[in-house]
């Protein structure tokens, strides 16, 4: 999944809400993309970043709905994610040409949004976030993480259990459990160890019952284990796709699209030859 910014308040720098030519950018973007080996383009039009000003649903409608109907004349074939907790957000994004709900509130943001979802029969990400507005730290070069609440005696246990519960609650409400992802939340209200812990346990993640989606590209938590900006996060970001790969994601949402398929590749080619050796012994 490679990310498409349309925001001019990225946190790892590659929003494209500043560009004269916004539209065209996007789809010069996508296109780049595509032809690294993307299968899912993920359009957002509101950072998620800490800090990160609020955009009303017409603003960010007005953002993204132009950028998904051109995106899709130009690569027909493509998956669009709409990256948005907004209901009208997200319903005018699918009537533009997106294929899939990604919401970083799990349908609970908006209490109109499982209705979208439902009334769409389109595939829905939902992400595990423990994280409050207003409640981050903020470093100038290494980025904004929000605060990790106590999760209590067993950090892993309980974010298991809070997932379990967020991907329940959907089912509930009508959302169609064939196409539901579960995202474990990296970076939202969690430590640096709490991310990298959820990264490697991410074939738990998988026995909650459905495909997970790694977001964990260029994140702030590998800024602050190896002290590095936004914009040296490469191998690092690299290094996190690989082990989810290992632990059986199905999908990794990036923004250096070429290396990540590179990555996921060649570590899917080296364990299909373990696997293989091991028949035949």
């Amino acid at each position: 999944m490679g990310i498409v910014n349309v925001t001019p308040d990225s946190f790892s720098g590659d929003g494209l809400g500043k560009e004269c030519d916004i539209l065209g950018a996007a789809v010069a973007q996508a296109q780049r993309f595509a032809a690294a080996g993307a299968d899912i383009l993920d359009i957002g039009g509101e950072s998620t970043r800490p800090g990160a000003a609020f955009v009303d649903e017409a603003e960010e409608t007005a953002r993204v709905a132009p950028v998904i109907r051109a995106i899709r004349a130009e690569l027909p074939d493509i998956a669009i994610s709409i990256d948005t907790y907004k209901a009208k957000v997200a319903a005018a994004a699918l009537e533009a040409g997106a294929d899939i709900v990604n919401d970083v509130w799990a349908l609970q943001a908006d209490p109109d949004m499982a209705r979208v979802v439902i009334d769409a029969g389109c595939p829905a990400i939902l992400m595990h976030n423990r994280s409050k507005p207003g409640h981050a730290d903020i470093d100038r070069r290494l980025g904004g993480s929000y605060t990790a609440p106590d999760y209590g005696a067993s950090f892993l246990e309980t974010a298991l259990e809070e997932m379990r519960r967020m991907m329940a609650g959907a089912v509930d409400a009508g959302v169609d459990p064939a196409r539901l992802y579960t995202d474990p939340g990296v970076g939202f209200g969690k430590t640096p160890s709490q991310n990298m812990a959820l990264i490697e346990a991410i074939d738990k993640v998988r026995e909650i019952g459905y495909p997970v989606l790694l977001g964990a590209s260029r994140k702030s938590f590998m800024g602050r284990v190896l002290d590095l900006p936004a914009d040296d996060r490469l191998e690092t970001t690299l290094a996190t796709t690989a082990l989810a790969v290992i632990r059986g994601a199905a999908i990794v949402r990036v923004h250096d699209v070429a290396e990540n398929v590179k990555t996921v590749r060649m570590t899917e080619a080296m364990l299909a030859a373990g696997r293989a050796a091991r028949s035949a012994a």
